[in-house]
């Protein structure tokens, strides 16, 4: 399904739905970042998604980064808790997402890296490079609030 987000866009359209979402910052032992390119937008993110029914926020955190990328994550932190109204999230059913998500750290247990249905390219990425990606904002500030290692979760 596509998807166009709208983050602090006065034309963006009315949200009409809310779905709790999850993501994960995992860093392997080079501080390289564990990345997918979405096959919805094209653009690099970190992997996540949306709370299924019947499993803990940890737990959706878990199974969305095996789903999209491979990785076998265990849960170790609050990065942060991010629900801006201003940026919502337009896919071609006519939802249109108000976006509330947590983010967590999390670090890698096994498994190999391998594309999705959901992610085109996953890859361990180095620091230095994340500035390059094609990224949307609201990824770029969990990212930042990732690096800065903040000692309380950031939340909005």
């Amino acid at each position: 399904m596509a998807r166009v987000d709208y983050y602090n866009d006065p034309n963006a359209p009315k949200a009409n739905s809310i779905a709790v979402a999850v993501s994960a910052f995992i860093q392997d032992d080079e501080g390289r970042i564990l990345m997918i390119r979405r096959t919805d937008n094209d653009l690099y993110a970190i992997p996540g998604g949306q709370l299924e029914l019947g499993e803990t926020l940890a737990q959706a955190a878990v199974r969305e980064v095996r789903e999209e990328t491979g990785i076998e994550c265990e849960v170790t932190g609050v990065i942060g808790l991010y629900s801006n109204p201003n940026h919502v999230i337009a896919y071609d059913d006519g939802e249109v997402r108000q976006e509330f998500s947590i983010c967590f750290r999390a670090r890698c247990v096994g498994g190999d890296v391998r594309p999705s249905d959901e992610s085109k390219e996953v890859d361990w990425v180095a620091q230095s490079k994340i500035a390059n990606l094609e990224i949307h904002p609201s990824i770029r500030l969990r990212l930042q609030h990732a690096v800065e290692s903040r000692e309380v979760p950031y939340f909005s």
